[in-house]
């Protein structure tokens, strides 16, 4: 079985600061994040500003990458979920998957070492 897990949420940006304390309080205090932007459910809507017609269909999101141990992945899912969520159209999706290797570059540390 794999050690490892990449957990990759795609959250509302202004629930960022939330989901980063959530994190935190289960002891998770690194990962990488990325403004993003995609389409969703959401019905799309396009205006016209001087001429020029803008697609207000996409999305403005944060991406948080992290790789954690099966031990923990529960909990982390569980933190995402709950302080990301507001029961509205839009608030994201979260995606696992396997890792079967991870290295510290600085050290050479192997698999749940390196993290």
């Amino acid at each position: 079985p794999f050690k490892m897990k990449k957990i990759e949420a795609i959250i509302r940006t202004s629930h960022f600061y939330e989901v980063k304390e959530a994190l935190h309080k289960i002891g998770i205090d690194f990962f990488t994040f990325e403004d993003v932007k995609g389409v969703g459910n959401q019905k799309t809507e396009k205006k016209v500003y001087r001429g020029t017609e803008y697609d207000l269909g996409s999305i403005a999101r944060t991406k948080i990458t992290l790789v954690a141990t099966n031990d923990n992945l529960d909990a982390i899912v569980e933190s995402i979920m709950t302080s990301a969520r507001t029961g509205e159209i839009g608030d994201g999706k979260i995606f696992v998957s396997n890792i079967d290797q991870a290295y510290r570059i600085r050290s050479g540390e192997k698999d749940s070492s390196a993290l």
